[in-house]
């Protein structure tokens, strides 16, 4: 069975997206997020945006093997609006990604059906705007070593074509001699090869972050 290591999300924030429904409208919003406290600050933008806006609601998905995800509905009647949302989310199969739709209330009640219709179809045209991209997930690595051996631990980066991280060198207490952490990502079906090239070289530790 061939590793996922992979996933799909979008490139940059979406365009604002318009739907209109018996005089209510739908702003349709989308961000690419990497953590869930991201979620609040993008909400209060949106607020101070639309203030006249009677829901605020919204689905996100984090993660690309643990999965975590919320759908909100804002007040509207329960599953209404953030699970058609979040369905939008799973149909374009994206991970790392908010997506807020702001309704302002144009004085007809949608009704249940109605209400799923318009947040499902307001969510769908804010995706459909938006770039969707490919990532990899890239596990990181922390090597340390004696300065000495920097060209060892230089020479197996280039091969492996690995993406430095960060990188510090600092002065062993105990030597009084400098030595070298630097953290590296590859991709994770490189993973395995990667740390095992590094731990078969002498006085170099690796160590999975």
């Amino acid at each position: 069975m061939k590793m996922k290591d992979t996933y799909n999300t979008i490139a940059s924030p979406s365009e604002e997206s318009l739907f209109k429904e018996k005089n209510s409208k739908f702003y349709g919003y989308a961000f690419p997020i990497e953590s869930e406290e991201e979620v609040k600050p993008l909400i209060e933008i949106l607020k101070k945006q639309h203030p006249n806006a009677v829901h605020y609601c919204y689905a996100y998905q984090l993660g690309s093997e643990k999965i975590q995800y919320r759908a909100n509905d804002d007040g509207e009647p329960s599953g209404t609006a953030g699970t058609p949302i979040y369905g939008q989310i799973q149909s374009f199969g994206l991970t790392n990604v908010l997506i807020v739709v702001v309704r302002i209330y144009g004085g007809i009640k949608l009704g249940v059906g109605g209400l799923i219709s318009a947040y499902k179809t307001s969510a769908q045209i804010t995706l459909e705007s938006c770039e969707i991209i490919e990532k990899t997930i890239d596990v990181p690595f922390q090597i340390s070593f004696d300065y000495k051996n920097m060209n060892k631990v230089m020479r197996v980066i280039k091969e492996k074509k690995l993406e430095i991280a960060s990188q510090e060198m600092l002065i062993n207490e105990e030597t009084n001699l400098p030595i070298g952490k630097i953290t590296v990502k590859t991709r994770k079906k490189n993973a395995e090869t990667v740390f095992d090239a590094f731990q078969s070289l002498f006085e170099i530790d690796i160590k999975k972050l």
